[in-house]
């Protein structure tokens, strides 16, 4: 079932409501144990091929990332500054050139928009680190050379190809989302995403995290048959009409059968200042319009009337994506500011991953995010306002709100 077969397909554009209904801050989740890979049948899901090889390449993705997290701060050659002042670490270009190898394998006619362009590497000397990483995890590790490396990497790159203003078929690959929390320590949160686009609409996506804490009594994702914390990581998985799961990463610190799934629901909060909401680390509640109707607090034990609870989640965007869609947060809210652009891998497989879960994603004027905006690369997107997230129950109040008390950022 391979998917250039189908790229004249279409695809729907509603996605259904969410399955479970629960209270704002308690969220029911469904266990699945099952002989299968994924969570739902093959006839069920048209890409079911597709998205095993992406489930498979990010979970290995996520292992190249603790490798290499082990000896970040033990080596002085490990972290890097990128020409923006974003810190960069061989992880990024060792995930990048990894999937890109396998995804070129199995789909070598679906190209690649990713973030990373070999030049800096090269730069810095660090090919060989890459190498040295990557064929550890790689299917075919005796092929992964200095040479494929660094094409592997430039596939994903600026300019590898040019896709014209017709609707396109391609991945679209965030090597590390949140890197400063990658290399801040085990707290932050960060998250390797990869989406599939077809014929210009997002039909899968699989975001891993590798430090992600279960915790039942923080009311966050809960698991059947546990009533533990943890510090084990997850890998989301969705696709288009089958909703979005998530299971413990299998070989990182497992401590239940890989074979369990459990199926996501946003939360039921149906009061803006009932909400959950979190926001980029590079803007304050006082830079978004809804601060002229309500307080931001982070304390949730003194929430007071007229507050709203501001939860912290460093790092990167992808990670907000997979509070809403496991219902620990109700909304994620993002201003586009003048002096930065929104990349499309900070958005693309945390859209699908909410819309399946129940949710909804769309800019200020609640318009859907156009990944065909950047006509020839795919690498841009340009929201009106900025990006809202929500559990969808509350998007349209939201909307609301901040038409009438918008602000500038």
């Amino acid at each position: 079932m391979d998917l250039v077969r189908y790229t004249a397909c279409r695809f729907p554009g509603a996605h259904p409501q969410p399955i479970f209904h629960t209270p704002p801050f308690r969220r029911r989740c469904v266990g699945v144990r099952s002989s299968l890979s994924l969570p739902f049948t093959e006839q069920k899901a048209k890409y079911y091929r597709e998205l095993e090889a992406a489930v498979d390449v990010v979970q290995r993705a996520c292992r190249l990332c603790l490798h290499v997290k082990k000896s970040l701060f033990s080596s002085d050659g490990r972290i890097l500054e990128k020409n923006d002042q974003t810190p960069v670490t061989i992880a990024d270009f060792g995930v990048q050139a990894l999937v890109s190898l396998e995804m070129n394998r199995l789909f070598p006619s679906i190209p690649l928009v990713a973030e990373e362009d070999s030049a800096f590497l090269c730069s810095n000397n660090l090919v060989g680190s890459v190498a040295d990483v990557v064929k550890d995890k790689a299917t075919l590790g005796d092929e992964v050379t200095e040479d494929n490396i660094l094409k592997a990497i430039d596939r994903g790159g600026k300019d590898a190809c040019v896709f014209g203003p017709k609707p396109a078929t391609y991945w679209i690959l965030d090597p590390i989302d949140g890197t400063r929390g990658f290399v801040r320590g085990s707290e932050a949160l960060y998250v390797v995403g990869l989406a599939l686009v077809v014929e210009g609409q997002i039909v899968l996506g699989v975001m891993g995290c590798p430090n992600w804490r279960e915790d039942c009594s923080d009311n966050s994702i809960i698991e059947v048959q546990e009533n533990r914390t943890s510090r084990s990581g997850i890998i989301m998985v969705s696709h288009v009409g089958c909703g979005t799961w998530t299971k413990r990463l299998s070989g990182i610190l497992a401590i239940e059968s890989p074979l369990t799934w459990t199926r996501c629901s946003v939360d039921s909060c149906q009061m803006v200042e009932g909400a959950r909401f979190t926001i980029p680390e590079s803007q304050t509640w006082k830079s978004l319009p809804l601060s002229a109707l309500f307080d931001a607090n982070t304390d949730s034990e003194n929430i007071g009337e007229g507050n709203i609870l501001l939860l912290s989640a460093c790092c990167g965007s992808l990670c907000k994506y997979l509070m809403v869609a496991s219902g620990r947060a109700s909304v994620y809210i993002q201003g586009k500011k003048a002096t930065s652009i929104i990349k499309v891998w900070d958005h693309a497989v945390g859209i699908i991953c909410v819309h399946e879960a129940g949710g909804k994603v769309t800019d200020w004027e609640g318009s859907s995010l156009d990944f065909a905006a950047d006509q020839t690369e795919r690498r841009l997107i340009f929201p009106s306002g900025g990006v809202l997230v929500t559990n969808g129950s509350l998007h349209s109040k939201i909307i609301g709100m901040i038409s009438s008390n918008s602000a500038v950022l």
